[in-house]
């Protein structure tokens, strides 16, 4: 294939994943945000283990949904939570060349780290101290929720795609 085709696949590979990301994510926004959430666009975080080509995808959406989010938490979370999920893509390729579901190891761990964060400083009432240990709590929440979200669809969604040769086979083409 040459290299316009790529790009172009690239591109409108990029434009439906991050579509996908934003419809997945926004109308369930009042469990999307927060220290506690639940993005069911974050199965998507996965796809980067099969192809790189999926990274900026991925990442258009994340920015994209929090530029939208409804309870405007400002350019930290815009900025803090795409960044996260370019490293996250970019760690998910390194450790999906190995094992697919390794995958969803660097999506929970810098979600948990970046994200966890920041939150405790975006969501803090007027006058109140923000404290390491509230801190580390935002950080726990928002890896256990990437985890519980990524073990329990995201894994399955691994599967599906490793023992179905046709999806398998689209899946790996960018």
């Amino acid at each position: 294939m040459n290299d316009n085709k790529k790009k172009i696949r690239l591109v409108v590979y990029s434009g439906i994943i991050a579509a996908l990301y934003v419809v997945l994510t926004l109308p369930m926004a009042q469990f999307a945000y927060g220290p506690i959430q639940f993005r069911l666009a974050e199965v998507l975080t996965v796809l980067p283990g099969f192809a790189a080509g999926y990274i900026p995808g991925v990442s258009l959406g994340c920015f994209l949904a929090n530029l939208l989010n409804p309870s405007n938490l400002g350019p930290v979370d815009i900025i803090g939570g795409t960044v996260a999920t370019i490293l996250a893509g970019i760690f998910s390729r390194m450790f999906g060349k190995k094992n697919k579901l390794l995958a969803i190891i660097p999506p929970i761990v810098l979600n948990g780290i970046i994200v966890g964060g920041y939150l405790p400083f975006l969501l803090v009432d007027a006058g109140s101290e923000v404290t390491v240990t509230a801190v580390l709590i935002s950080m726990a929440e928002v890896a256990a929720s990437e985890a519980v979200l990524l073990i329990v669809i995201g894994i399955p969604f691994i599967i599906l795609i490793n023992k179905t040769s046709r999806l398998k086979a689209l899946v790996e083409k960018l």
